[in-house]
């Protein structure tokens, strides 16, 4: 069975934001992920992770942009300059925080330059912190209109011509089902440049256990590839506490 981590950014969400890590420990995670962890100090995190044994599985990146521009422009052509100022911005917070991943997204574009941008954008990204695991996420067109990164070819075509052993995929059941069909097919079909899973079930985004998805099999599917990696659970719980959400985890 994988190992699960918490997506606090959208569990425990009826908690306050530092309460949601102690809330997290006691319903047996070891591992959270955040989506953007700026709007707090670092060390107020980090505190937090620490004080409740918790490893910090993956951010977002970039921060938000408080002038009031579209949040992710990594495959914006001319956004280059902010780009790269940005991803200094993350490793900041990630001196402190010590996220095992940083996910880049791509943002809203769809030039015929996207593609190219996207790609040197990655590979700045990779070679500037050499140290540090990133990954990209497909996010499907329903959810997320014109963000550029729809589609697992894509993504596997991305990945080809970035090259860099620093930059994997990041799997979503949810965002798989909603752009191809069926998630346990893309999981087949692209697990192995799989660096970081999330599950929830399409195609309202709630926990597993409700929709088409077949998660006792995608989790063996997942056993079977060899996955080590953290399964976090990013879903919108169907309950008012996220904690009788749960049941398909102690299942």
């Amino acid at each position: 069975m994988p190992k699960f981590a918490a997506n606090i950014s959208l569990l425990f969400a009826e908690l306050p934001y530092l309460d949601r890590f102690q809330a997290a420990a006691e319903a047996g995670f070891q591992a959270v992920e955040i989506l953007f962890p700026y709007d707090l100090a670092a060390k107020e995190t980090r505190r937090a992770l620490l004080s409740n044994g918790l490893d910090l599985v993956l951010i977002n990146a970039p921060p938000p942009n408080y002038t009031g521009g579209q949040p992710g422009y990594a495959a914006i052509p001319g956004g280059e300059a902010r780009f790269q100022s940005d991803i200094r911005r993350v490793m900041r917070y990630a001196d402190v925080l010590k996220p095992g991943l940083i996910h880049i997204m791509s943002g809203y574009a769809s030039s015929r330059d996207a593609l190219d941008c996207f790609v040197e954008n990655l590979k700045w990204a990779a070679d500037f912190a050499p140290l540090q695991q990133f990954t990209i996420e497909p996010l499907n067109p329903v959810s997320q209109p014109d963000y550029f990164l729809n589609d697992y070819d894509l993504a596997a075509d991305v990945l080809n011509r970035v090259d860099r052993p620093n930059i994997g995929l990041q799997f979503d059941s949810f965002h798989a089902h909603m752009i191809h069909g069926d998630a346990l097919d893309v999981w087949s079909r692209f697990n192995a440049n799989v660096v970081h899973a999330q599950v929830g079930a399409a195609p309202d985004r709630s926990e597993p256990g409700r929709g088409p998805t077949d998660f006792p099999a995608l989790f063996s599917a997942m056993d079977d590839a060899g996955y080590a990696g953290w399964v976090s659970a990013e879903y919108v719980p169907s309950t008012p506490q996220t904690i009788n959400s749960l049941k398909w985890m102690r299942a």
